[in-house]
């Protein structure tokens, strides 16, 4: 994305937020920021956000269109600690380019240092969760995502109107407001601007497209033996070379390798389906609606498979450090808990004994090959795209 980056150290800039900052006051010590900044040029640049051909279009919220001025401003706020409570915690602290917008930490600390429930989720392909966010799916839009974490009492512990006065105040961010939304004024800048702002760049974290997997789909890349007999078993398709069903697809498939939905994966033994230590979507849908479905305990969204190779360690709790941990779970065939996918219960061959059937899980190969081909999923590309970097 050519332009992106922004310079807010050039002579030019500063020269601009002391005219600013000449320009505004407080008409009361308690009173709103008022400052004019109609001198401001308002003159939004369209942004089609860059995707591999064959991914799907994303969808872009009418109300909140993508413009080069927008994606700026969420960047920014993105990266910098002044949504925190004591300004030395950022969005990016939990959600870093190099682990694919992640931490590679079972749980995250917030400002208290007090830690959280649950594993950061990555953020790769975001724009494209179409059944709410966060693992239990409490909000629905990527505007309503970036408020959540400022106000957390574990996360980043801030109250909006207090961010909202330091973003008021800043002579960079009055400027950049002024240019993404048409502000007048500095007391027109609020958390709802500054949601919009950051959703509009989490849109732009999409893959590149030339993960050995892409270039495969596309014809552009042949895969090594054990790589394709993972794929033929992560998708159900070897059986016509004698491989058994890994199962993976039923819940990370589409373009994205996250099924959009959420799901008991097998994690957890229990008798009753309250018992969960964490009840997952349930605490999402018990607000969400007069009638919860009890069935929906235990349950997460599904995170994306694509760069799983960088986002160790695994689960929403974390609690799996390496690939090989997951698969010896699944290898497992779940527990039978009357809310578990019935695909975790039929990894591997079918094995009827008497009249009952199990399933044998995978055995060592078998599993190596289906690690082989999850690492085919890496996106350096994507990580390392200067248009998703700090701009400090």
């Amino acid at each position: 994305m050519k332009g992106l980056r922004v310079n807010y150290a050039g002579f030019g800039v500063v020269a601009a937020a002391i005219l600013l900052f000449a320009q505004c006051k407080k008409d009361n010590p308690s009173g709103p920021v008022v400052c004019d900044l109609t001198d401001i040029a308002y003159s939004p640049t369209p942004y089609t956000i860059p995707k591999p051909a064959h991914f799907p279009e994303i969808a872009i919220p009418a109300d909140n269109p993508q413009t080069l001025e927008g994606v700026q401003l969420g960047r920014r706020l993105f990266y910098d600690p002044i949504l925190s409570g004591d300004s030395t915690m950022s969005c990016s602290t939990c959600h870093l380019p190099q682990a694919s917008f992640t931490d590679n930490k079972a749980v995250s600390a917030g400002i208290d240092g007090i830690d959280g429930r649950r594993s950061a989720m990555s953020l790769l392909n975001i724009a494209y969760a179409t059944n709410g966010l966060f693992w239990d799916g409490r909000v629905r839009t990527l505007e309503d995502q970036a408020l959540k974490p400022v106000e957390d009492p574990v996360e980043m512990h801030a109250k909006w109107p207090d961010v909202v006065d330091k973003l008021q105040q800043h002579p960079v961010y009055r400027e950049m407001f002024r240019k993404a939304f048409g502000i007048t004024s500095c007391e027109q800048i609020t958390k709802e601007l500054a949601g919009k702002a950051i959703a509009q760049f989490e849109r732009i974290l999409i893959s590149s497209g030339t993960s050995k997997y892409d270039l495969f789909v596309n014809g552009d890349a042949e895969f090594e033996d054990d790589e394709l007999r993972g794929k033929l078993m992560y998708f159900d398709e070897g059986q016509n070379s004698g491989l058994p069903d890994a199962q993976c697809f039923h819940c990370h498939g589409s373009i994205t390798l996250t099924g959009n939905n959420y799901f008991n994966n097998g994690l957890d033994s229990v008798g009753r389906l309250d018992e969960f230590d964490d009840l997952g979507r349930w605490e999402a849908v018990v607000k969400l609606s007069a009638n919860p479905d009890t069935m929906t305990k235990g349950k997460f969204r599904t995170p994306t498979l694509r760069n799983i190779a960088l986002t160790a360690p695994y689960m929403h709790d974390g609690r799996f450090k390496t690939l090989e941990e997951v698969m010896a779970q699944y290898n497992d065939n779940g527990f039978r808990v009357v809310n578990e996918d019935i695909f975790i219960n039929q990894i591997g061959f079918p094995v009827t004994v008497g009249s009952t059937v199990h399933y044998s899980g995978l055995n060592a190969q078998q599993t190596k090959d289906v690690i082989a081909f999850l690492h085919t999923l890496t996106d350096t590309v994507f990580i390392h795209n200067p248009d998703i970097q700090s701009p400090f």
